[in-house]
């Protein structure tokens, strides 16, 4: 399962839950790590037992805080803003007021907080429109159809995404030879390719050792140093700071 395409194909709603509910396989699944509740099993957390789509909430509100802190915490390159924008929207989710929120900033005044809230208002009708001009485009232009999904821990994000599936298709036969590395690629595109790929030799959710690590990108190439490097460098792993685990980024 590809959790960043569950993510980047769900609609505004699912966004909003954090998790969707597939029915062909009556299975509730959260778009931010993959984890997955089958409906009609009964989970226990904590002290109680809760049906599926219950224990995605729990689950989600435990392991990611809520879907507004996981959003919120986004890359600046997906939600657009800026730092004093995430800092004040952080403050009006939680019910402060503006008074309340000057004694917290340094924003000067509550016709200031105001300004912001008028500006977040502005872009919030902008993305809305932006979404239908986009949804029109969707059947019209063949452009733009089929390119990849961008990881939700991409580093950086620029062009060297601007990815489609036939280029991406292309480039792992080049690369790929019985599903070994031939030979690692120089140019970022390619790069990022590839890493995206080897990335999906690894589950989510798992925490793995380096050794654990090692011989899985062992069985890819030889040199399995670069790769673990460069997989934690584009954000496609993460790990401990004294590297004892390493695990999928989400």
């Amino acid at each position: 399962m590809n959790v960043d395409e569950l993510f980047w194909n769900s609609n505004i709603d699912e966004i909003k839950k954090g998790y969707i509910y597939e029915p062909d396989i009556e299975k509730y699944l959260c778009i931010i790590c993959g984890e997955v509740f089958e409906k009609g099993v009964i989970y226990p957390q904590g002290n109680a037992l809760y049906d599926a789509e219950r224990a995605v909430r729990n689950h989600i509100d435990k392991e990611h805080g809520s879907v507004f802190d996981y959003l919120i915490g986004m890359n600046k390159k997906y939600t657009g803003l800026t730092d004093i924008q995430r800092e004040l929207l952080k403050y009006f989710h939680s019910g402060l007021s503006d008074k309340e929120i000057i004694m917290k900033t340094d924003s000067g005044s509550t016709s200031t907080i105001r300004n912001h809230r008028f500006r977040l208002k502005e872009k919030e009708k902008q993305s809305k429109v932006f979404l239908a001009i986009m949804a029109l485009l969707e059947n019209k232009s063949k452009e733009n159809e089929g390119l990849i999904n961008i990881h939700k821990g991409a580093t950086m994000i620029d062009e060297r995404y601007a990815i489609t599936e036939s280029e991406k298709e292309k480039v792992l036969r080049t690369y790929l030879k019985d599903e070994v590395l031939t030979t690692f690629p120089r140019k970022e595109k390619r790069k990022i390719i590839v890493l995206g790929y080897i990335t999906k030799k690894f589950k989510n959710n798992v925490k793995y050792s380096e050794k654990q690590v090692n011989e899985i990108l062992r069985k890819i190439h030889s040199d399995y140093v670069t790769i673990r490097r460069y997989l934690i460098e584009y954000g496609f792993l993460d790990r401990c700071d004294d590297c004892s685990s390493y695990w999928v980024k989400n």
